[in-house]
């Protein structure tokens, strides 16, 4: 079943969008070279604590961390742990915040150091591909122009999109219906979209094949060649005017 959100209650959404939106921009300035996957994830339970927010993953299904950080291969759900950032790589951050009962839910790749053209594309195009898809939302649109319009403009620069993961709704939960995948449909097909929908949208894009698979640990999600991937994610709400990003840095 999907909740259409009132003003207000996209309102409270927007507040912890943008407290997402600063937590994410003090990641991205602290991932630098020698700093491991775990000092993130202390820094960002540190600022919740001091903003005296906390996060949905931490618990969630057992997650024992509040964000999300994926090196290189690993596409998402990587646990912070001693692994330690090396220049020239690309590090995606995942994170929520829950601010007076609602979620918001975002994600950047950061390229750490000086990294190739070929990894600095790969960012770009992802970034890209997640505007692409979120310019569909428009009332009266359908589901799937939103993976329609990430698929083809992903797929024609010769990338893959990840898909056994996908984008959702959003709100008190920090999954809620619909599933919005990002590829496998076509345009004009799916739920009319609403005025009220909140949705999170979220690119997760191959260098190589699309194939993944998860590691030992149950949750961390790598790529099936061993070659890059990329993510990034808004909570968008769907509104009379259009599209209004939540989660915008």
């Amino acid at each position: 079943m999907i909740t259409t959100k009132t003003r207000q209650q996209i309102e409270r959404m927007h507040s912890a969008g943008k407290y997402l939106a600063e937590l994410l921009a003090l990641l991205k300035e602290t991932a630098v070279p020698g700093i491991t996957t775990a000092r993130l994830n202390e820094i960002a339970e540190g600022w919740l604590v001091r903003k005296k927010l906390y996060s949905p993953f931490k618990g969630y299904r057992g997650y024992p961390s509040s964000i999300c950080v994926s090196v290189n291969e690993q596409v998402v759900h990587g646990i912070p742990g001693q692994k330690l950032i090396k220049n020239g790589d690309i590090v995606s951050i995942d994170a929520g915040v829950v601010f007076d009962g609602y979620v918001a839910d975002a994600a950047i790749t950061i390229p750490v150091g000086e990294v190739s053209e070929q990894l600095q594309k790969l960012i770009s195009i992802t970034n890209r591909s997640l505007y692409y898809g979120i310019s569909q939302m428009v009332e009266g649109n359908r589901l799937y122009d939103i993976t329609y319009a990430i698929q083809s403009y992903t797929e024609s620069y010769g990338y893959s999109l990840v898909k056994e993961f996908c984008g959702h709704g959003v709100g008190r939960k920090m999954h809620e219906d619909p599933q919005v995948p990002n590829c496998g449909h076509r345009p004009n097909t799916g739920p009319r979209l609403r005025s009220g929908w909140v949705l999170a949208i979220e690119p997760m894009v191959n260098m190589g094949s699309a194939g993944v698979k998860i590691e030992s640990d149950g949750w961390t999600v790598v790529t099936n060649d061993g070659k890059p991937s990329a993510h990034f994610e808004h909570t968008v709400a769907i509104t009379p005017n259009g599209p209004l990003i939540l989660t915008a840095l």
